[in-house]
């Protein structure tokens, strides 16, 4: 995976924003703060730490912060991140509507090829110079400026005391989430059942990006109830992947069934012919000589 140096020694050694603006159009909103503070914060994280068309390396953030993996999942329902890859790269959904990046300071993502291919509808700012404003030569390193101080060491001392002290606060604030994800445990599961039913099938591990953008598209086919009543009867039968349920729903698909009591009415039906037709097969002859009588010889 691409570490935060690599892109930006790839991006023609010019440096992307590290300033990014969240709107309130998005985070004050039922769908985002319905979600568990965890996902919340990862939110949050995944936008600072996002280049300038949007596109994160999930992998890192979710270590350095120390959250888990479900977290991405509930974003990825709740179509605040789409994924790119299987390698953790997530594209922000809502980024362009929260930042506007110059095309004099835009850098273009490593991943911008991906990004197309994924998102063929996206429109990304190309990034272009100044006019007015000749290119800079490169700063030679380590040879200091004319306005260098010599009491720079005493302003990093300063900014490192800063720095323990945000530490600080951002270990209190961890401390309080680690609280409330127990307390909000049985408001995740009644506001995301179709990744608990996914777990349930499939196991923890196997639910990734790429499972929950099949799932996506199997929403948008057939129906949130649907899906769901599918991934049951997937458990119920051991089903060991999504193809299992969604080979399922094309099979309701087919037959016509669009709604759960549509399909328990045909199963209903269909478990009544089968009983039916066994009460139809011949019987042996030592029944048949039971049931003869001399009104019935026969």
């Amino acid at each position: 995976m691409t570490s935060s140096g690599e892109l930006t020694r790839r991006s023609n050694g010019r440096k992307m924003g590290n300033r990014r603006m969240i709107s309130k159009t998005v985070t004050q909103t039922q769908r985002f703060l319905r979600l568990p503070l965890e996902a919340q914060a990862l939110y949050f994280h995944l936008i600072q730490n996002s280049d300038d068309d949007g596109v994160v390396e999930a992998f890192p953030v979710v270590r350095m912060i120390g959250v888990s993996e479900d977290s991405l999942g509930l974003l990825i329902v709740k179509d605040f991140i789409r994924p790119l890859n299987d390698e953790m790269v997530y594209f922000i959904t809502d980024f362009h509507e929260q930042n506007k990046v110059r095309a004099d300071r835009k850098v273009n993502s490593v991943y911008a090829d991906l990004l197309r291919e994924v998102v063929p509808d996206i429109e990304l700012t190309e990034p272009r110079q100044r006019v007015d404003r000749p290119k800079k030569p490169p700063e030679k390193v380590g040879q200091p400026r004319d306005n260098q101080r010599a009491d720079m060491g005493q302003q990093n001392i300063s900014q490192y005391k800063s720095s323990q002290d945000n530490l600080s606060q951002s270990r209190s604030s961890q401390d309080n989430l680690s609280q409330s994800r127990s307390s909000q445990q049985d408001e995740d599961e009644h506001e995301n059942p179709i990744f608990e039913k996914l777990k349930s099938a499939f196991g923890q591990m196997s639910v990734n990006g790429t499972m929950m953008e099949e799932v996506r598209d199997l929403l948008e086919i057939h129906g949130k109830e649907l899906v769901i009543y599918a991934l049951e009867v997937t458990i119920l039968n051991a089903g060991k992947s999504i193809r299992y349920t969604r080979s399922i729903l094309s099979n309701w698909q087919g037959l016509g069934l669009k709604t759960v009591e549509q399909v328990k009415q045909h199963e209903e039906q269909r478990q009544k012919l089968k009983q039916s037709s066994k009460q139809a097969e011949p019987i042996s002859r030592e029944e048949w000589l039971k049931t003869r009588t001399e009104e019935n010889p026969f």
